[in-house]
């Protein structure tokens, strides 16, 4: 990436500059931002209302309702990841800049994590309560949602960068990530419910950090070769 004075920009300079935009457009666009964990409230907290709101019922579905909400309020972010920038001709520049793609879309991923899943994660204390899960096991259920919204970020990304050059890419973008990202669904709620229970869940937990450490790893390549076949 070079400046506009002829100077070249080094690499780490180019990835602060990138995060740095993403965070101020994410800053200019709040209500995308603020979307995602409107919706996770409002899907968790109707379940107390529509079902008999007895804590033991909400203790036992409360994995599944959480991490369920997670999911399709993380996916709603996904097909804005890379579209605005496909739009306006910024993913050409990443690509001809001179810096490593795959390096510069695992920094835009970083930073698109930060902003859509952290809110998530600190969301999630409010919504355990509402559904009468123990405040002991709220650590261990923010700690797994952390994980799991990085591995369903990273996995979404590559069908983002997939159905950049569709018309309808909220759909194929849906088909396309449900079923790989249904192992984090299990193992999270699994290590939720063992946690509600008041049993370890350490086996579920490192199941999902393995899984965020392999995602993180594939994902930028296999995201940054999909915007090389979508921008030819």
């Amino acid at each position: 990436m070079k400046a506009q004075s002829g100077q070249t920009v080094s690499f780490s300079s180019a990835c602060a500059t990138l995060a740095l935009r993403d965070v101020r457009l994410a800053v200019r666009r709040l209500g995308q931002v603020v979307q995602p964990v409107v919706f996770f409230l409002m899907v968790t907290t109707l379940f107390p209302l529509a079902l008999n709101p007895q804590p033991s019922l909400m203790r036992e579905i409360a994995p599944g309702v959480l991490w369920v909400a997670a999911l399709l309020a993380s996916m709603l972010a996904l097909d804005s990841f890379f579209r605005s920038d496909f739009d306006d001709g910024t993913l050409e520049q990443l690509v001809i800049c001179g810096q490593p793609l795959s390096a510069l879309v695992a920094s835009r991923m970083l930073v698109h994590w930060l902003i859509i899943g952290m809110p998530l994660v600190l969301a999630s204390p409010l919504v355990a309560l509402a559904l009468y899960v123990p405040l002991a096991a709220v650590p261990s259920l923010m700690l797994s949602l952390l994980l799991g919204t990085g591995v369903l970020m990273f996995v979404g990304a590559i069908g983002a960068a997939l159905t950049l050059a569709s018309r309808r890419g909220g759909v194929l973008l849906s088909l396309l990530i449900l079923p790989l990202v249904m192992p984090a669904l299990i193992f999270g709620a699994r290590s939720t419910d063992l946690v509600i229970h008041g049993e370890p869940a350490g086996g579920g937990i490192w199941l999902l950090a393995a899984m965020l450490v392999l995602s993180l790893t594939f994902a930028p390549l296999a995201a940054a070769a999909a915007i090389r076949i979508c921008l030819e």
